[in-house]
């Protein structure tokens, strides 16, 4: 008995020591761990190689502000290249790395709640940057207003389409939407069809492009010509990449003249189609201010701080500090006092736009 009791004894012993030890080693969900402000690492994940503007501005424009922001501070980069599971693999390698601040922008809002639940779980806060996760473990959102994105684009569609006395009874639109897994495109979607829906314009069809997949895009628009024909009076397209693939099939099928079509990130090919007459417009969105924003507050909550939203966004029943930027539509006539007055593209704006295109930036007073 005495020996029984012993054995108890040291057995209840050990099982606190280990609750101790356990309590010791825990981090409290939502408190980062202790890292040297000023050779932190950021990590930044971004969703797809598909889409310009991930590799030629929102990496380079954060970059910058980082390094300007905080000189001795690492940024560790990772693209998931339309894949949601190696973003998945890229931010749990990046959280084995020790980075302080993880700024993801999800290829699959859903899947990536993970990413987020694992990072609050190590002390990370996390950033969700242009895309919402759907989680209510963020730190923070920064965007821009979707839904307001898609008013517009439908909003330019339906008023080209009603002063050209088009778009009613068996002749109507296409919407070739984004990828059912990004919330932003769900929210693109929304804002386009709050439009279409009061406008009269018949809808012909609608596809929600998987992973935002341009030769998926024209697959569906080539059938849909097959279908249509020339009852198509114009098409919406939630990005200027998918506006390319419509654009591409509408030249494939020797349509004549061309359909207005509406697309948005003011991407080059976009703003030379614009010029060139083959694209009706676009929705600029201004990367650099959004980019140096995120880079702004990675390095704030490296130090602790926790700067004010601007407003909130509920997801998952949590309300995130959030940042909604303004967006600008983009016909021919105000490329010039939009992306080349910001010099979208660099310094060489003008001359990226214009030089296979002199005839048409001619036209239009760029140059």
């Amino acid at each position: 008995m005495k020996i029984a009791r012993i054995l108890a004894a040291t057995a209840s012993a050990l099982l606190v020591a280990v609750a101790l030890a356990a309590c010791t080693n825990a981090v409290t969900p939502g408190s980062a761990p202790s890292h040297d402000p000023k050779t932190a690492k950021i990590g930044l994940l971004l969703p797809d190689s598909v889409t310009a503007r991930y590799e030629n501005a929102d990496k380079p424009y954060f970059e910058a502000e980082l390094k300007s922001l905080c000189p001795g501070c690492k940024l560790l980069y990772a693209n998931a290249d339309g894949d949601a599971s190696k973003q998945q693999q890229q931010a749990e390698s990046m959280l084995a790395q020790g980075v302080s601040v993880l700024v993801l922008d999800p290829f699959d809002s859903k899947a990536a709640a993970s990413i987020a639940s694992d990072a609050q779980a190590n002390g990370i806060p996390v950033i969700s940057y242009d895309r919402l996760v759907a989680s209510k473990h963020l730190d923070y959102y920064i965007s821009f207003d979707n839904e307001k994105v898609g008013q517009l684009q439908a909003q330019a569609l339906v008023e080209k389409l009603q002063a050209d006395g088009k778009g009613t009874g068996d002749h109507g639109i296409l919407m070739l939407n984004g990828s059912p897994t990004d919330n932003n495109a769900l929210l693109f979607k929304k804002g386009a069809h709050e439009v279409i829906d009061e406008s009269g314009i018949t809808l012909l069809a609608e596809y929600d492009t998987p992973g935002w997949d341009p030769a998926k895009a024209q697959d569906w628009v080539t059938g849909q010509i097959t279908q249509y024909g020339n009852r198509i009076d114009g098409i919406y397209a939630a990005n200027d990449v998918l506006a390319g693939a419509a654009i591409a099939s509408l030249k494939a099928a020797d349509v004549s003249p061309l359909r207005p079509v509406v697309g948005q990130d003011a991407e080059l090919a976009a703003v030379q189609r614009i010029l060139a007459g083959d694209q009706y417009m676009t929705v600029y969105k201004a990367i650099q201010p959004e980019a140096e924003k995120a880079a702004q507050l990675a390095v704030a909550l490296t130090k602790s701080e926790r700067p004010r939203g601007a407003t909130t966004v509920r997801v998952a029943g949590a309300s995130i500090p959030s940042f909604l930027l303004p967006v600008t539509p983009v016909r021919a006539s105000n490329v010039e006092a939009t992306v080349v007055k910001d010099e979208f593209y660099g310094p060489s704006t003008v001359s990226e736009i214009c030089t296979d295109y002199k005839s048409a930036c001619a036209k239009h007073g760029i140059g």
